[in-house]
């Protein structure tokens, strides 16, 4: 096979997980799905934002879990991108999820280099294992706010992806302000 070829097939996946967010406390948010960023949550997920728009791929699509700390975490990350992805919100990526469905979903859209999700632990360090391990075991930890990138050179499916890079919120934040 040809590399043209073989690239046109590739699909990298950045993986975000949301803020620091306000602790759980079913008194303030019996729905913790509404629970949000905190106010110094908001202020660290932009900083970090500025260095994820500088390492990552250009998005082409971004999804995010439904719960308010994912959605705040995902508009921040859109607002520093070079493009405007138009953001979706996919019942795959809500707390709790199993990584299975992210895949399911992710090859319904074919090949499709620079898609961006946003969602929550453990899912998506279940998911990162999943794609480089072929098992759903957490090969990785994401820190609130930390990203990481995946490539799938021949099609998004267990075992096929291999780990780019993974970095935490104070990484991407220095990651700003290097020139």
């Amino acid at each position: 096979m040809s590399t043209p070829a073989r690239k046109a097939r590739s699909t990298r996946v950045t993986v975000v997980r949301h803020g620091p967010a306000e602790d759980r406390d079913p008194v303030r948010w019996p729905d913790d799905d509404r629970r949000p960023l905190t106010p110094k949550g908001q202020t660290q997920t932009r900083r970090a934002a500025k260095g994820l728009a500088r390492v990552a791929t250009p998005v082409r699509r971004m999804a995010t879990s439904e719960a308010e700390r994912a959605l705040a975490t995902a508009r921040i990350v859109r607002e520093n991108l070079a493009s405007t992805p138009r953001l979706e919100t996919w019942p795959e990526l809500a707390p709790g999820g199993l990584p299975e469905p992210i895949f399911e979903r992710l090859r319904r859209l074919g090949p499709a280099d620079g898609v961006m999700l946003v969602g929550h632990e453990p899912t998506l360090a279940e998911f990162v294992g999943m794609a480089i391990a072929g098992d759903g075991v957490s090969v990785v930890h994401l820190t609130k706010g930390g990203a990481a990138c995946l490539e799938f050179p021949d099609g998004v499916k267990p075992g096929a992806g291999r780990l780019v890079w993974l970095l935490t919120r104070k990484q991407l934040a220095a990651e700003r302000a290097r020139s």
